[in-house]
């Protein structure tokens, strides 16, 4: 899962993003209302979390030009202000949850998992079954039948977010990004040789790993029904 972090606390942000990235997240973070701004209409993140009080524009005016935008992206906003009007005015904007400071990192966890339950179409229990396929999103492991691939962590956030973007063409470089952030890339030939060896993967269980190439676009996977 993709998560974009706006939070004004360099170290609170720091040590945020090494917990999330250690649950299995992919992260970008920035502490700049307006760069986060730029960042969640630029590219496509499965979660926001969003602190109120940030540097040249305010969590609420983001969240509220998100919105504006149609923009489906989960919001969880992470804030210091505990008043009940407060919570109230940040949900009747747009926001998908409330915490405030100082929080419990598990139940910060917790509370993200629970989000990415709420109206997704192709995810039950962070389940996702294609075929004979079953991809858990919270413990890692993808089951071709009754047996488990063993994928390396790039091979497995390639087939998660196809998987998750069913009937979508994802290009090379958005594929990139998901597996390591916007500060960093994955070379085309790179991911070309993460999904050929989960391809052999696959077929030493019998199956085939359902991922289509686009010439000129990207990669797909084709949803079923």
């Amino acid at each position: 899962m993709k998560v974009l972090l706006v939070e004004g606390s360099s170290s609170l942000r720091k040590n945020l993003t090494m917990g999330l990235r250690h649950c299995g997240f992919t992260v970008d973070a920035t502490g700049d209302g307006s760069e986060g701004l730029s960042m969640a209409l630029r590219e496509q993140y499965d979660l926001l979390i969003l602190e109120i009080m940030l540097p040249s524009l305010d969590g609420m005016s983001l969240l509220k030009a998100l919105r504006k935008e149609n923009q489906q992206v989960r919001v969880l906003i992470l804030s210091a202000k505990t008043q009940p009007e407060e919570r109230v005015l940040g949900l009747l904007s747009g926001a998908d949850d409330y915490m405030t400071k100082p929080f419990s990192f598990d139940e910060l966890h917790a509370r993200l998992l629970c989000l990415m339950r709420r109206g997704t179409l192709n995810i039950s229990s962070n389940i996702i079954r294609y075929d004979m396929l079953t991809l858990d999103l919270q413990l890692k492991v993808l089951k071709a039948g009754d047996d488990i691939v063993d994928l390396t962590p790039n091979e497995f956030k390639i087939i998660e977010c196809l998987f998750t973007n069913q009937n979508k063409v994802i290009t090379a470089k958005k594929l990139s990004s998901y597996i390591t952030g916007n500060y960093d890339r994955i070379s085309k030939n790179a991911l070309e040789a993460h999904i050929s060896s989960a391809r052999k993967k696959f077929k030493l269980t019998g199956y085939e790993l359902p991922i289509q190439t686009k010439r000129g676009f990207g990669y797909f996977v084709k949803g079923l029904g």
